[in-house]
């Protein structure tokens, strides 16, 4: 990794390896949860957990101007993609798929950064970060060759369903458009108030469906270690992560932030590996190889012209 810039405090590298470290934990141990709660319940569990625990964070800290009308649009797209629809696509995907897999698609986010980048705001798709799509794309693909392939894979893991891949692959264009957009906030609003507007605006979204699945669920059924893990996932998930990235990228330009995202798929697999038991072959190796060199090609800085 090439060596930070002068101006910018090893703590804020901290932030972002910290963050997309627990993302990738929660991504994987996500699997665990799904076993036991649905989706939509799991999601307004996670938001309304959240949302009492970053309560004090909703007040306007002193010297911050009141958000414009710009800002409050922000936020409101900032929650719908990069909380509301993200936690469904990842959610859904997860469970039709496996944690590995999440690790490799999610490994596209910053190409996905990339191609938002160009169709939003016209700017051009450097070579480098053009080998960077390719890799993500042909990882994915390589991905589903060795899942469907022959006899079923060892340890009983299920085929690789295609609708799980594509509600990844939708989940990674969310957390794109929550990059582009969270850059956009940290210059007007603190990274604490960003973290729980955008969860309260979550836990709006999903109450509906939430209340839907809650209505014939019996969570007296739920065990008490389900309990402790959902606990995690809805603070490292709505809270501490949102939280240590905004704080990151504040301090870092966004190329060399994208970088830091390479900590996400690899946390993700491991957590697949080592704690749900998923199989993890040469084929899988080398999907996963393939994603992570196509994320680096597509966020490692470019060298300015002397």
């Amino acid at each position: 990794m090439s060596a930070p810039s002068l101006n910018v405090p090893w703590g804020a590298y901290g932030f972002l390896v910290a963050s997309m470290a627990l993302v990738g934990s929660y991504v994987g141990l996500s699997k665990l949860l799904l076993a036991v709660l649905p989706v939509f319940l799991l999601a307004w569990l996670r938001f309304g957990l959240a949302a009492v625990a970053m309560a004090g964070w909703l007040r306007r800290p002193a010297g911050e101007a009141p958000l414009s009308r710009r800002d409050r649009m922000l936020l409101f797209w900032e929650s719908f993609l990069g909380n509301f629809l993200f936690s469904i696509c990842m959610l859904y995907g997860v469970q039709l798929t496996s944690a590995v897999a999440a690790g490799v698609v999610m490994a596209g986010i910053p190409a996905a950064v990339a191609l938002l980048s160009r169709w939003w705001l016209g700017e051009r798709i450097r070579p480098a970060v053009a080998a960077g799509i390719a890799c993500a794309v042909l990882g994915v693909a390589l991905l589903a060759m060795v899942r469907h392939g022959g006899a079923a894979p060892a340890g009983g893991a299920a085929p690789l369903s295609p609708w799980g891949v594509a509600l990844l692959i939708g989940a990674v264009f969310c957390e794109a458009s929550y990059v582009v957009i969270g850059k956009q906030l940290t210059g007007q609003v603190s990274p604490r108030r960003i973290s729980a507007l955008i969860n309260l605006w979550g836990l709006a979204l999903v109450t509906p469906l939430g209340l839907w699945q809650a209505w014939r669920f019996d969570f007296a059924a739920v065990p008490s270690a389900t309990w402790g893990l959902l606990v995690f996932y809805a603070l490292a998930a709505s809270m501490v992560t949102v939280w240590l990235w905004m704080k990151g990228l504040r301090q870092v330009p966004a190329p060399q932030a994208g970088v830091f995202t390479v900590f996400l798929p690899l946390a993700a697999t491991a957590v697949g590996v080592l704690v749900l038991g998923e199989p993890f072959g040469v084929g899988q190796a080398a999907a996963l190889g393939l994603a992570v060199l196509g994320l680096l090609l597509a966020t490692w800085p470019q060298r300015l012209p002397r």
